[in-house]
């Protein structure tokens, strides 16, 4: 698919709102405070400092003791923002007025002289070194200072959104139902829509938000995310021998004598192993689920002091019947209740969990067994894994991007005793990771589960903490809990979030600052981040302000612009407006699980064979190898949806028109007997009869006159013409199309068959298989 999505299916798309014509909910705000210097917020800040010198130069970096110490705008709130801005120009001001031996001081640090810590970080014919200088000029000569010929966004463009088309409020609602429930819209969801418009699509997510389908969709979503099913090795796996050897297995030893048959005996055996295996590895999703249902803290996913458990995990963890009364249903292998296990004891006292409380010190999913087990530790590793993924999971840092990567490892190695803590270019990374990775030392084993290292942790690791903070000894048994305080109250926690629910919505992470100063085109991709980066935060404080409420962040993207860009009202007419818009609108490849719901929605039934290998094929994960779901579809793809088109049509068209007309979906005002050319009125309704499958199967609603009903009423009228040029065919649908239900109506006109062509070509539309 081409990266500019608005252009896609610009010429395809039905009648669309105009940015003016109807405001969004959050339209007319600007969430991001603009900064009086605009020249440092949009070169010096984003083009050097925030790449190249917060690393080291801020609270608990490897500079925390200089005279250059910055503040972390993305650790502010949103309203600071502003504030650490203008403190970080401060600083660089001050610093950029200070002379050594006829030069300025901060040029030649960051050209790696007066033996700077981080040695060279800008090369003097860079542009980063020329925007620093030009920064210098203009502070020590300001009335001296022109306009920088480097490139920076135009404080005067025109409004982001200008001249791009949104969705109209009811191919919206259809949207987001799909997408959140695997259903159509309800008649009383579109009539209320109908009548009050763009604002009554929160409200009516309110009650999308309750069915039980959002919450399977929910996660399955966050699942690939955190990838927690993805761990090898088997579910139980997950639950540590030496303290849970008795029950781990406990589907080995279940008395299943009732049974007499032997082979069922067997079945239901495997059934058994494979449920508990299935909940098992469900708890962490079940988790995020009871979370959000109950309309609890988000913050609660690094901060819940309880597990989620069904009847059949309660056994593994040997608390079955302590918790069995709290079950409505003590036999469903998966209704889950939350449940606050002991401190753990081992086989042999050796592995005891301290504990304060006498409780398992349970910090959301940090401290789950699956989370622990997903991304387990090494001798060599020392759970760095672990402490890159929680920045990402939960910060959205990457921390391999803190740092460039060491030139020549040898050579550092041999100039340091412990280059992870002496040598400059890898502090900069491991000052920020180790501390964390040192949190997650009680679950030193490889295999990820409970169990401290023989010999203490390691001393030639920046010592256990987080962001500068060393861990209090007392805190030690619940470094995880610690932790998780910490992390909810970092304002990139709801940040990061909020990017999350926009992957879940669009199939697409957010931008990232770009970082080719020398592209003519950086200026405009510039923009096009702040302008995502200004609404995220925005829904990020809204977010925070609603308690954490995870729901109010779905609606609030439901209602964005970045959300209901659906087109261009006219052509883009640069390169740098076409940079600008190149991310926005929303066309996914709906993933098989996704496109399995959306036939069920429509159709009544899934088409029921994407999963297992075929679903692999079609771009689907197993969250172990295939941790990133296809966006683009390969040759293969194509074939199955070829497939899926022909299948469905072919199922479901006949069935339709065996029964009375009140009760069909895809043809109530069309009979078999209606034949193209044959009068003007029945043109006229089958004409009618497209529109409506049009609007049924893709959600679009066109005129009777389109070129698109043009199209469609030529390839129904050809096929029923050349059927009646031939001799000898047989005057009913094919076996494979009839052969569940024997007694279905004869088609001696072909027109049936010409129907099903149709409904094959709707749904090889992008509009189908894409959202």
């Amino acid at each position: 698919m081409p990266t500019i999505r608005i252009a896609l299916i610009a010429s395809l798309i039905a009648p669309v709102a105009i940015v003016g014509a109807e405001e969004s909910p959050n339209r007319g705000e600007r969430p991001c405070a603009q900064t009086a210097d605009r020249f440092f917020a949009d070169e010096v800040w984003a083009k050097v400092a925030a790449q190249k010198c917060l690393t080291c130069h801020k609270a608990g970096g490897d500079a925390e003791e200089s005279q250059l110490v910055l503040r972390d705008p993305e650790r502010s709130q949103a309203e600071a923002k502003a504030d650490a801005l203008r403190q970080n120009r401060k600083v660089f001001a001050q610093m950029a007025k200070v002379k050594e031996a006829e030069e300025y001081k901060i040029l030649v640090k960051v050209a790696g002289g007066l033996d700077h810590g981080g040695e060279e970080v800008l090369k003097a014919d860079s542009t980063e070194y020329k925007i620093l200088a030009e920064f210098v000029r203009r502070v020590n000569a300001p009335a001296a200072a022109g306009i920088s010929d480097v490139a920076s966004v135009d404080p005067n463009s025109p409004p982001f959104f200008e001249g791009v088309a949104m969705l109209d409020d009811l191919r919206l609602l259809r949207r987001l139902t799909l997408s959140l429930a695997g259903r159509l819209p309800t008649a009383a969801e579109v009539e209320t829509v109908s009548r009050e418009g763009l604002k009554a699509v929160p409200t009516v997510l309110d009650g999308v938000m309750t069915e039980q389908a959002f919450y399977d969709r929910l996660r399955e979503a966050f699942n690939d995310i955190f990838l927690t099913v993805g761990y090898i090795d088997g579910a139980e796996s997950a639950l540590s021998y030496d303290h849970f050897s008795e029950t781990r297995h406990w589907t080995q030893k279940h008395d299943l004598s009732h049974i007499a048959d032997e082979k069922e005996r067997t079945r239901a055996g495997y059934k058994l192993a494979d449920d508990y295996r299935a909940a098992l590895f469900g708890e962490p999703m079940r988790l995020i689920e009871h979370i959000v249902k109950n309309d609890r803290p988000f913050t609660e996913i690094v901060t819940a002091d309880y597990i989620m458990v069904s009847p059949y995990t309660a056994r593994g963890y040997g608390i079955f019947d302590e918790v069995k009364s709290q079950f409505k249903n003590p036999d469903d292998p998966f209704e889950y209740i939350p449940v606050k296990l002991k401190a753990l004891v081992g086989r042999n006292r050796i592995e005891d969990q301290p504990s304060a409380t006498g409780f398992y010190p349970h910090a959301g999913l940090l401290s789950t067994f699956q989370y622990l087990r997903r991304y387990p530790n090494t001798e060599t590793n020392r759970n760095r894994l672990r402490a890159r993924m929680y920045y990402q999971h939960f910060l959205g840092v990457d921390a391999l991007e803190l740092a460039a990567r060491v030139a020549d490892a040898a050579a550092v190695t041999a100039k340091y005793e412990i280059p992870t803590m002496q040598a400059a270019e890898c502090v900069v990374c491991h000052k920020t990771v180790d501390p964390v990775a040192g949190l997650f030392q009680e679950y030193y084993k490889p295999e990820g589960v409970y169990g401290r290292r023989k010999d203490g942790w390691y001393q030639d690791m920046f010592a256990a903490g987080f962001e500068g903070e060393n861990l209090p000894k007392d805190d030690q048994w619940r470094a995880l809990q610690w932790l998780g305080e910490r992390t909810a109250k970092d304002p990139r926690f709801a940040t990061t979030m909020v990017e999350h629910v926009y992957y879940i919505l669009t199939g697409r992470k957010v931008l990232l600052p770009p970082k080719e100063l020398d592209d003519p085109l950086y200026a405009a991709k510039r923009r096009a981040y702040q302008e995502q980066r200004c609404q995220t935060e925005a829904i990020a404080a809204r977010f925070a302000a609603a308690n954490f409420n995870l729901k109010s962040v779905f609606k609030d993207w439901a209602v964005s612009d970045f959300y209901r860009a659906d087109g261009l009202a006219t052509a883009a007419d640069s390169p740098e407006r076409r940079a600008e818009l190149d991310d926005i609108g929303l066309v996914r490849l709906l993933a098989p699980e996704q496109l399995e719901r959306k036939v069920k929605a429509v159709f009544g039934q899934p088409w029921g064979r994407l999963e297992g290998p075929l679903e692999m094929l079609y771009g689907g994960i197993d969250s172990q190898e295939v941790t990133e779901r296809a966006t683009d579809p390969s040759g293969a793809m194509g074939a199955i949806q070829r497939t899926l088109a022909n299948d469905v049509a072919c199922r479901h068209t006949i069935r339709d028109f065996a029964k009375p007309p009140s009760e069909r979906l895809l043809f109530p005002r069309i009979e078999p007997d209606v034949l193209p050319g044959q009068s003007p009125e029945g043109d006229v309704a089958i004409r009618q009869a497209i529109v409506h499958l049009h609007a049924y199967i893709l959600g679009r609603n066109v005129d009777s006159d389109s070129v698109e009903v043009d199209r469609t009423f030529a390839l129904f009228a050809d096929i029923v013409k050349q059927a009646s040029e031939q001799k000898g065919l047989d005057n009913r649908e094919s076996y494979y199309c009839r052969r569940e239900t024997p007694d279905l109506p004869s088609d001696p006109n072909y027109t049936i068959r010409a129907w099903r062509a149709v409904v094959t070509y709707l749904l090889r539309r992008p509009e189908f298989l894409y959202e």
